[in-house]
C-alpha cells in the first residue's frame, strides 16, 4: 500500500501537474493540502477519470483545504476537522478509512509572523492534534497522520537556520509539539528509514532556493505502532518540484507491506 502526502499549493493551478504525477507514481492513497478552493470547485470528475475517488474539505475564502484520494475506491470519511474547537472553521484536517487503515490529511497552520495571534493559533491547533492523536494511539487504530505540519523537527531538516531563525517553523514550541507526538508512539517514517540522510520536501520560490537545494523538511507521515512494523519504504519525489509550474512542495510517500506478511523495514539510499 503506497500512501503519499502532497501540498499541491492550489489544485486549480496545478491540476495537470497532479494528474501527471498520479499517472507516473501510481499511489494507492494521496493526502493533499493547500487546495485553495471552495468546496464546490474541487475537480472531482478529472480525478475520477484518472482512477481516484476523493473526499475533500474546501474553504469559502479559498485558503487552506485538504483532500484524500484513493485509487479505484472512495475513501470513507471518518472526521472533518479536529475536535476541541467548534468555532474553528479553517479547512485543515480530514480523516478517512481506506483498506483497513485510518488516513488523515492535515495542513497545520504556518504560524507566521511570530510572536502573534497566528503563532498562538498554530500552537493551539497543534495541541488539539496531540490530544486527538493520543486518542487514536489509545484506541490502537492503525493510522497514518500525513501532511504539511509546518514544522522543521530538527536542524538536520533545514539547509540553514540563518534565514529562518525567527520563523514559526523552527521555534522551540513548534518542535516540542512534534516531539510530543513522537513520544506518544508515532513513528516519523522518513527518519525511521533514513536517520541521517538530507531530506527536504519544501523549497521556497524566493532566492533561488530550489536551484540551490536550500530546502526544508516540513511534510511528514507519522505512523501508529502497527503500521510502523509494515513500513518498507519512504521517499520524496524530488524531481516533481523542478517541473514547470510546480508546487513549492514535493510529494513524499511511504510503502506499507501486507498486514498478514509483514516485511522487515529496509533502508534505501536517496
Amino acid at each position: 500500500m503506497k500512501i503519499a502526502s502532497f501540498n499541491i499549493n492550489s489544485i486549480r493551478s496545478r491540476l495537470p501537474r497532479l494528474l501527471a504525477w498520479l499517472e507516473s507514481a501510481n499511489p494507492d492513497v494521496v493526502c493533499l493540502q493547500e487546495l485553495r478552493i471552495r468546496g464546490d470547485e474541487f475537480p472531482e470528475d478529472a480525478l475520477r477519470a484518472a482512477g481516484y475517488g476523493a473526499i475533500w474539505q474546501g474553504q469559502g475564502t479559498r485558503y487552506n483545504g485538504v483532500a484524500i484520494l484513493a485509487r479505484d475506491a472512495t475513501p470513507i470519511e471518518v472526521r472533518r476537522g479536529l475536535p476541541g474547537d467548534p468555532d474553528d472553521l479553517q479547512a485543515r484536517y480530514l480523516e478517512a478509512a481506506i483498506d483497513g487503515v485510518l488516513v488523515a490529511s492535515l495542513y497545520a497552520p504556518n504560524g507566521n509572523p511570530q510572536p502573534g495571534v497566528k503563532f498562538t493559533y498554530k500552537l493551539a491547533w497543534l495541541a488539539r492534534l496531540e490530544r486527538h492523536a493520543q486518542a487514536l494511539i489509545a484506541a490502537g487504530v492503525p493510522a497514518v497522520l500525513a501532511g504539511d505540519y509546518n514544522i522543521v523537527p530538527t536542524d538536520a531538516d533545514i539547509y540553514s537556520l540563518r534565514s529562518y531563525g525567527d520563523n514559526a517553523l523552527v521555534q522551540p514550541a513548534s518542535r516540542e509539539a512534534f516531539r510530543r507526538l513522537l513520544a506518544q508512539g508515532w513513528t516519523d517514517a522518513a527518519r525511521a528509514l533514513h536517520p541521517h540522510a538530507t531530506i527536504y520536501t519544501f523549497w521556497d520560490y524566493m532566492r533561488r532556493r530550489w536551484e540551490r537545494d536550500a530546502g526544508l523538511r516540513i511534510d511528514h507521515l507519522l505512523l501508529s505502532a502497527e503500521l510502523a512494523t509494515r513500513l518498507v519504504a519512504c521517499e520524496v519525489d524530488k524531481a516533481v518540484r523542478g517541473e514547470p509550474g510546480a508546487s513549492d512542495h514535493a510529494p513524499v510517500w511511504i510503502e506499507l507491506g501486507d498486514a498478514a506478511k509483514r516485511r522487515p523495514a529496509r533502508k534505501r539510499s536517496r
